[in-house]
């Protein structure tokens, strides 16, 4: 009986993914794509795949560059490299991907497995004789392709929660090997079930009234109403404006009923059966990525949480997912009633429509309030701007629009060492770094030179040197800013250890690790003088260094040392027994 269920189930498995790549590749052909993609890679677990994310979701500050599987709740799938191919980079770091592999394949991509437990047996001993070579539990390298041949269905790991993971997955991706470009994974063969189509709960007109986007640029909500793929507004039949119009959307979409809200493929706006703007998120660049805060409306999303993907693109936004008309703003030049058509589809074809009405309206005015600035800092210059106390240098590329400068000066907070400073606001993002200086009001003893530090009114911490009087940072948001300094040690706890201890049938030492302000740069532990490695869950502050079978029975001195960021350092250290 046993046996004849597993068969019954592996037919059902059969027939379900014969029916599944059928309609995949039916409806992919819908799909906009610039290229054809190989369709000879392999699943990365052997798990019915059900998604946490989806490639390109929206993510904080980021687009997400893969898929996030997920794997019940728990840790240790075996993960298999999805085709031939030879291992091209391995990493292990405290935050990001945690452990993570790379595989170049001979067709021109590289897959990649993140999060990862641990890596097989020979992985594994390449990786600790390098942490102990260089003596770092980070470490990140390349390999040559004689080095680390793997074929199809190889084990090359197993699923974990390493990282900045927030539970246990696994992360995969497909990179273009040459550009370094992620790719949808999905597009490449690797079927996820998926007959829900999206769903679109919101459409916001933007007024700009000649101005460029900002915090300040009059929104209209409108109800949406629909299900099934059909959707129109809920209430107005005719949406009027007088001048230049901007739409966003809200949009998602669901792999089964009742399951993640993942994001969507393509986002198309038509105006009269005119495209006059689509997003398509086949691929993307990672130093692009950061622009998803001009993709979606910023504002909205900091004041008050919703996720509202625009229709239209800002003049420094880099990426290159977009056609747009007139970057995607509408101008009516007569007082006809026109037709609007948003058409949504996720990487299965699976296509929902919204249809509305516009038209041109002199008596629908609305316009933002004034507010004046102390610069206009253009988008596509390098500005500055200088008072007595600070200096503000914006380079190329850092804006997505014009913005006019504000800047005003609060009171000094408690043990701070200058005034608060408040750089333009926070709800307008940038996307490179740009240079402040802040001058401190009380003098700056030679030993706090070093250990002063900008940070913002929320705690946040922006580093900062000092040059010629002044702290120097450089700040990836614009924010509210003052000095401080950090002359606190990270703080050491030992979790099962202690001077004198025996450490008999212990197999490891655990330890806490945490700062106050600037965060951990370096920790290193030593047994009896010699390095031992010890790894970090930054999630949860946890150290651990496994005994090796090398340690000899007897008396050993443990050495740890922390350094924050402002090269404030402590040591632990304490005799224990095997």
């Amino acid at each position: 009986m046993k046996n004849y269920s597993t068969l019954r189930l592996n037919k059902q498995h059969i027939l379900f993914y014969i029916s599944l790549f059928i309609s995949l590749n039916v409806s992919s052909q819908t799909l906009i794509k610039s290229k054809e993609y190989p369709q000879d890679f392999r699943p990365p677990l052997d798990l019915q795949p059900v998604l946490a994310g989806s490639f390109g979701e929206i993510r904080s500050n980021h687009f997400h560059s893969g898929l996030d599987y997920k794997t019940n709740q728990r840790e240790g799938y075996p993960v298999y490299a999805v085709a031939d191919g030879f291992i091209s980079r391995l990493r292990v770091q405290v935050g990001g991907f945690g452990n993570a592999a790379y595989i170049t394949h001979a067709n021109g991509y590289t897959s990649v497995y993140a999060h990862l437990q641990r890596f097989n047996t020979r992985i594994s001993q390449t990786i600790k004789d390098l942490q102990y070579r260089r003596e770092s539990f980070d470490v990140d390298f390349p390999l040559v392709s004689i080095e680390m041949p793997v074929k199809k269905g190889d084990i090359i790991a197993w699923s974990g929660n390493t990282g900045s993971s927030g539970g246990p997955h696994l992360h995969f991706e497909i990179r273009d090997t040459k550009t370094e470009e992620t790719i949808n994974p999905q597009l490449f063969g690797i079927n996820i079930p998926d007959n829900v189509k999206p769903v679109i709960s919101g459409l916001y007109m933007y007024r700009f009234n000649g101005s460029p986007f900002a915090e300040t640029t009059p929104a209209q909500y409108f109800q949406v109403a629909g299900s099934n793929g059909n959707f129109i507004l809920n209430q107005s039949p005719v949406i009027n404006f007088n001048s230049e119009v901007g739409f966003g959307i809200v949009t998602s979409d669901q792999q089964f009923p009742g399951g993640n809200k993942n994001g969507v493929y393509s986002i198309e706006l038509f105006l009269d059966g005119r495209s006059i703007y689509s997003s398509v998120l086949e691929k993307f660049a990672f130093d692009h990525s950061r622009a998803i805060n001009s993709h979606i409306d910023y504002p909205a999303l900091i004041s008050s949480g919703r996720t509202i993907q625009k229709s239209f693109v800002e003049p420094g936004n880099p990426l290159q997912i977009y056609k747009a008309q007139n970057s995607g703003l509408i101008t009516l030049s007569d007082d006809s009633i026109h037709q609007v058509k948003y058409i949504i589809k996720d990487v299965r074809g699976n296509t929902s429509t919204f249809n509305f009405k516009i038209k041109k309206n002199p008596q629908s005015v609305i316009t933002a309030p004034k507010s004046q600035g102390v610069k206009l800092f253009k988008y596509s210059d390098s500005t500055t701007f200088s008072t007595g106390t600070i200096q503000l240098s914006i380079p190329r590329g850092v804006l997505y629009s014009d913005i006019d400068l504000k800047y005003s000066t609060g009171n000094r907070p408690a043990n701070a060492y200058s005034a608060i400073h408040n750089i333009h606001t926070r709800l307008i993002p940038i996307h490179k770094n740009y240079y402040l200086w802040i001058k401190p009001d009380i003098t700056l003893r030679d030993d706090l030179k070093e250990k002063a530090a900008v940070v913002d009114t929320r705690g946040g911490y922006h580093g900062g040197v000092y040059d010629n009087g002044f702290i120097k940072a450089a700040p990836k948001t614009f924010d509210s800013f003052f000095i401080r300094v950090d002359t606190i040690a990270p703080i050491i706890r030992p979790i099962n250890i202690s001077d004198g201890k025996s450490m008999t049938g212990i197999s490891r030492i655990t330890l806490k690790l945490s700062d106050n302000l600037s965060g951990i740069r370096t920790f290193r532990g030593t047994i009896n003088g010699q390095w031992v490695l010890f790894e970090y869950d930054l999630k949860t502050s946890t150290l651990w260094h496994t005994f090796e079978d090398s340690l000899q029975p007897g008396k050993h001195m443990l050495q740890f040392t922390a350094t924050d960021m402002k090269l404030n350092t402590r040591t632990y250290n304490a005799i224990f027994y095997r």
